[in-house]
């Protein structure tokens, strides 16, 4: 019932004859319906699959309907995205009209210019141009419009990464170092220290616990476990650390490549390396087949292929039943092969000759090494064998001229950047010698010489004032320091703090009147002379006799007694 949809209302006549050709076509005796491809129809086909509904019905048989609609998928690929920063050809000599006038391109106007702005823009100056910018219109699909890690570059995640791999790294070596400067052999003391790195670990970084969880039950397992070959109790041990390191990355995360090498999760195994552009040697996991031809390896290859090849010629050689009678064997093997190789090349070169070409250089020759003994002492002298004779230059060497113990060029001035002689510190080249009465009076004429003498006056100068400054400062702090007024740490004298109550007591006996006097009288000569006369025991004495009003047992009095 292909048909049926493109039909309306029938009439019974019309259904009557739809029905037969139907039965027809299920028979095979009538053509299959074709649809708008020319492609046959099955007849078989329920009619509630072959109908079309109403809002796809084309007015003819078809079963697109049932068929994915063919979209252009080209525009939700996650790299077609713009290219950030391309430049259209090379930049303009002199400015445009209608161009941005701080920059001078022609994409973008001033508001939207996102160069930093100009004192003078390039409308005014005609200098430095930029680039017309590429305007690209990326025609991007439903997904790669709503896909939010659209062009995005995923090497910005290392920089992540690496942040936090370095600071996991930092807490972890500053964990071990506190475990380690433990003097003490108490189990507990260890795990107290284990736990508070971990719950300061989660406190810094809560997202991240999981890890210090495993840790947590690695130390759980691990002192729970008795160690091999020790007659210990666990709960006497310090096992911080399982024997299994946890942090081993996994053969298959080691390059996330498909197209890398190929891991067989059965058998565990990634027989090629996953890193090609490393060295075996340096990377972590080089392949099965770096080990497998590494070390011993190899020789055991070699001695089960000599067992399999001497048992096919009929000896009873077997590698797993007697491997100590098939290790003799190819040592014995190996032996005769050796004397046979020799024997053929001393028949080769006794028959054809040429035995003095294949004689090498000694190696002792070709690297420049003798077993010639030459013993020297500190001073460089040669003691004992024969030293190398020197290069002779073709230049006079060691001359000495108008008394120079040393020769030209034995010393450099750096105050005038001039060469001279060490002998006398002349940078004349014909001079004469002078010997330590030259050098002294170099140093003496120099400019730092004079520049030290005048420093030293300078100083004197500087001392003296420091030393009023000093003196000055000391009153200023006798009369207004922290000490002074009773803030700080103050040694007393115990017999002046008792004379000093005894007079602090007769004063107020005296009355408040002699006391005014005083005061007054200290007032005036204290601002005469610059300091006070009170000390500190005067005032200890005094801070011990006055009334405490804010005290609230002050006028408290028992009435029992």
């Amino acid at each position: 019932m292909a048909s049926s949809s493109a039909v309306g209302k029938l009439s019974r006549e019309e259904f009557r004859r739809q029905k037969d050709l139907d039965a027809a076509r299920k028979a095979g005796t009538a053509p299959a319906a074709l649809d708008e491809e020319g492609r046959p129809i099955n007849p078989h086909i329920p009619q509630y699959i072959s109908q079309a509904p109403w809002y796809l019905d084309t007015g003819a048989p078809s079963l697109n309907h049932q068929r994915r609609p063919d979209y252009d998928n080209s525009s939700n690929k996650l790299d077609n995205w713009y290219d950030r920063g391309a430049k259209a050809g090379p930049a303009a000599k002199k400015y445009r009209k209608g161009a941005c006038e701080n920059c001078g391109a022609m994409t973008h106007k001033k508001q939207d210019c996102l160069e930093r702005p100009r004192k003078k823009g390039a409308k005014f100056t005609n200098k430095d141009i930029q680039a017309d910018e590429v305007i690209q219109e990326v025609a991007s699909g439903y997904d790669a419009k709503r896909d939010r890690w659209n062009g995005y570059d995923a090497v910005e995640h290392r920089r992540v990464y690496e942040e936090y791999a370095a600071v996991e790294a930092a807490r972890q070596k500053l964990r071990e170092e506190e475990i380690d400067n433990q003097t003490t052999t108490d189990l507990a003391a260890v795990r107290k220290v284990a736990k508070a790195g971990k719950s300061e670990s989660k406190e810094t970084d809560p997202d991240f616990g999981s890890s210090e969880d495993e840790d947590a039950d690695e130390d759980k397992y691990a002192d729970a476990a008795d160690a091999v070959g020790q007659k210990l109790d666990a709960k006497t041990r310090i096992t911080v650390r399982n024997l299994r390191i946890r942090e081993d990355t996994a053969k298959y995360l080691i390059n996330l490549d498909p197209e890398s090498a190929y891991y067989d999760p059965k058998t565990r195994s990634m027989r090629d390396a996953p890193l090609k552009n490393v060295l075996p040697e340096d990377a972590k996991f080089a392949g099965d087949n770096f080990f497998r031809y590494s070390g011993e390896a190899p020789e055991v290859q070699q001695l089960q292929l000599f067992a399999w090849q001497a048992a096919a010629r009929g000896n009873d050689v077997h590698l797993n039943a007697n491997p100590t009678q098939g290790e003799l064997l190819h040592y014995e093997f190996r032996q005769k092969k050796e004397e046979l190789k020799d024997t053929t090349k001393s028949s080769i070169l006794a028959k054809y000759g040429g035995a003095e070409y294949l004689d090498s250089t000694p190696k002792e020759l070709r690297q420049g090494q003798t077993e010639d003994y030459i013993e020297y002492s500190r001073t460089g002298q040669v003691i004992k064998g024969r030293e190398k004779a020197k290069a002779k230059s073709k230049y006079p060497e060691d001359v000495y001229v108008n008394n120079h113990t040393d020769v030209w060029g034995s010393w450099y001035d750096t105050a005038t950047g001039a060469w001279g002689f060490a002998c006398c510190h002349s940078c004349l080249h014909l001079s004469y010698c002078s010997g330590q009465m030259g050098i002294d009076a170099a140093n003496a004429s120099s400019a730092q010489h004079l520049l030290a003498s005048t420093s030293i006056q300078d100083t004197e100068q500087k001392r003296d004032t420091t030393e009023d400054t000093r003196e000055r400062g000391e009153k200023v702090e006798q009369n207004y320091s922290k000490k002074r007024i009773g803030e700080g740490d103050v040694k007393l004298d115990q017999d002046r703090l008792a004379q000093a109550v005894l007079e602090e007591k007769k004063r107020k006996s005296r009355g408040m009147k002699d006391d005014d006097e005083r005061s007054s009288k200290k007032k005036k000569s204290g601002l005469e002379s610059g300091s006070h006369e009170v000390t500190e025991e005067e005032m200890e004495a005094y801070r011990m006799s006055r009334r405490m009003t804010e005290d609230p047992m002050a006028n408290y009095v028992d009435t029992d007694l």
